[in-house]
């Protein structure tokens, strides 16, 4: 193009896209860098042309067009300026956009004492976390590390997915906040990477939600979904519930936060609404009576719903209580959506004597519920 068609065709996406995005231009030169280093351009060219083609190579991106859902909650790094006995909290949640990719999203919010939750006002524009240094070849099929923008509060972060075993993306985050002996606090997630063709399991390690390690993880137990992190180690170490064979839920243990074989079956589908499969349903929360642990089950029909189980504390491969019936299940008024019959939560926390359960209902919106320990307990059997 000559350079009076390149200033009117890059004038034109202007005018479309520069009040749509967080700085446009900016993006589009970032995004000619990228093509420029995989084509092996090496002719000066201006910067009205560098940002045009960017331009032709970047489009809007809907992240959560198609479902949002199976959040989990975790308390804030940042619980300044609270009163009343409230939390502040970071919600984090799957999204899924175009072509059945997902990705992390994140909201901000406080947590009352009575369970009333305060979200932040969701930002207009939505800005993808990035690799920080990223090595010269380009980024491996291993560890990465992404960082939010300066500019981006962290409910308008993104992670999309970096290496090829992510490419069709980043399932079902299960975030703890982990208490190692003598040191910060360390928030970790364990996710599920989908390449489209195989899953792994890998895990997200940060401590202020500005800088993020996407870690793969290895062993014979980290090629299955569902693997959850108790939020401190038990008997010097590190304990994981997992789904080993698809159907139950097991307890691992490991000297190894990264590598995880074998394990411990200690909780099959007993009753009709879970027959089909078990799983947990996001990292057991450590309570005076032991380990509280919500569950999810599987019925006819593939009716998805929501139970809890109680484990020792110093034996967590003891259950010591579980629920006969499901605490939350599909109803005519959440049934439908882009998967119906379906309610599902990737980690709940507990206020005082009362469990705050986020939920996905159907895979296109997200419900909260809280529920008195006591009263759940006294269900179990």
């Amino acid at each position: 193009m000559d350079m009076r068609t390149c200033d009117s065709e890059l004038g034109l996406v202007n005018r479309d896209f520069a009040e749509r995005h967080w700085q446009t231009r900016a993006v589009h030169l970032e995004r000619f860098k990228q093509i420029e280093a995989q084509l092996g351009l090496t002719e000066e060219i201006n910067e009205t042309r560098r940002a045009l083609i960017g331009a032709y190579f970047c489009h809007e991106y809907s992240y959560a067009g198609a479902a949002l859902t199976n959040p989990s909650i975790v308390a804030h790094p940042d619980q300044s300026g609270l009163s009343g006995g409230s939390l502040r909290i970071v919600l984090s949640m799957r999204a899924v956009g175009e072509g059945h990719i997902s990705s992390i999203a994140f909201r901000e919010g406080i947590l009352a004492a009575d369970g009333d939750l305060r979200l932040l006002s969701e930002p207009r524009v939505a800005m993808a976390a990035h690799v920080c240094d990223p090595p010269p070849e380009g980024i491996p099929d291993g560890p990465v590390v992404a960082c939010r923008y300066e500019e981006a509060s962290l409910s308008a972060t993104v992670i999309f997915p970096f290496t090829p075993a992510q490419r069709n993306g980043l399932e079902d985050l299960r975030m703890v906040r982990f208490h190692p002996e003598a040191e910060e606090a360390l928030y970790y997630g364990t996710y599920t990477a989908y390449s489209g063709s195989s899953i792994a399991s890998e895990m997200l390690v940060t401590r202020d939600f500005r800088r993020f390690d996407l870690l793969p993880m290895t062993g014979a137990a980290a090629s299955n979904k569902g693997m959850a992190l108790f939020p401190r180690k038990i008997g010097g170490r590190y304990a994981m519930l997992g789904r080993q064979d698809g159907e139950t839920i097991w307890f691992l243990q490991s000297d190894n936060l990264l590598d995880w074989q074998g394990g411990e079956r200690i909780l099959a589908p007993r009753f009709p609404w879970e027959l089909v499969q078990m799983g947990n349903c996001g990292s057991p929360m450590e309570i005076a009576e032991g380990w509280l642990m919500l569950t999810h089950g599987v019925g006819a029909m593939r009716r998805y719903a929501i139970g809890a189980a109680l484990l020792d504390r110093d034996q967590p491969t003891k259950v010591l209580g579980r629920t006969t019936a499901p605490l939350i299940s599909p109803s005519d008024e959440n049934r439908e959506g882009y998967v119906p019959n379906v309610v599902y939560t990737c980690g709940a926390m507990v206020l005082g004597r009362r469990l705050f359960i986020p939920y996905g209902v159907a895979d296109s919106s997200i419900a909260f519920c809280s529920v008195s320990i006591d009263e759940l307990l006294a269900e179990m059997v």
